[in-house]
């Protein structure tokens, strides 16, 4: 008897400790808060050096893989001394992973909600804008970011978002080959050049591209602007643009 009641006052206490440590679980003590959930989102977003520009690459469901790809290719390169030059992030609506086109998995840096102030901001295209153009989280976020931007730059159908936003009224712009027609129907206030002639077209702080591969292009002129031929020149070697253009099948 005297051993059954030693075995049930060690269960009560253990009982009465399990429980008391749920309790302390689910005490308002224990439960994270707004500031500690803060630091723990700013720890697992990419760092940003404050002493660099920084370049957004925006996304959506169905973007065009190389539209975001290119320019990131462009601009992650380091230096020919090995410096950083460029914050490089990518930007959605949510924190899930986005769906290319081509069908690869894109986790996004940041949201509109937490995305910092953009010095550069890309608009890449997807074979139907519709969905984008009629999302006004997106339009809305290209109107606020462009306001700091240094440069904003489309390719491809990103046009259409640009023109959806209104902040190039007035301007040139290009789009993909063939889609100059609608684009200007579409938008009557901007410039639409002839898409089947210009592959590139600057307009004060309004760069544009066919996009695919041409992506490329309006990187690397965006990027002698913020640095020089001589990087330029660095970066095509670096990603061996020469042998694609000498390229003989």
């Amino acid at each position: 008897m005297k051993k059954l009641g030693i075995l049930f006052l060690a269960f009560t206490c253990s009982l009465i400790g399990c429980n008391f440590n749920a309790d302390k679980s689910t005490s308002p003590e224990s439960n994270p808060t707004e500031t500690e959930i803060s630091k723990t989102e700013a720890q697992t977003l990419k760092p940003i050096n404050d002493s660099l520009p920084i370049i957004g690459l925006l996304m959506y469901n169905g973007v065009l893989t190389t539209e975001v790809t290119a320019t990131a290719d462009v601009f992650t390169k380091h230096s020919e001394a090995g410096k950083q030059l460029f914050n490089v992030i990518t930007i959605a609506e949510t924190s899930d992973a986005i769906v290319s086109e081509e069908g690869l998995k894109i986790v996004p840096d940041y949201t509109f909600e937490n995305c910092p102030k953009l010095d550069v901001l890309f608009v890449p295209s997807a074979y139907d804008m519709y969905t984008q153009v009629h999302n006004l989280k997106i339009v809305n976020f290209i109107k606020e970011q462009n306001k700091n931007t240094q440069y904003t730059v489309s390719n491809c159908a990103g046009a259409h978002l640009i023109g959806e936003s209104g902040i190039a009224d007035g301007r040139k712009i290009v789009t993909w080959i063939g889609g100059g027609e609608e684009l200007q129907k579409n938008y009557p206030n901007l410039k639409v050049q002839d898409d089947k002639v210009v592959r590139y077209m600057e307009d004060g702080k309004f760069l544009s591209s066919n996009g695919n591969l041409v992506s490329y292009i309006s990187a690397l002129n965006l990027l002698k602007k913020m640095t020089s031929q001589e990087h330029v020149d660095f970066v095509k070697s670096y990603i061996y643009l020469k042998e694609l253009q000498d390229w003989k099948q």
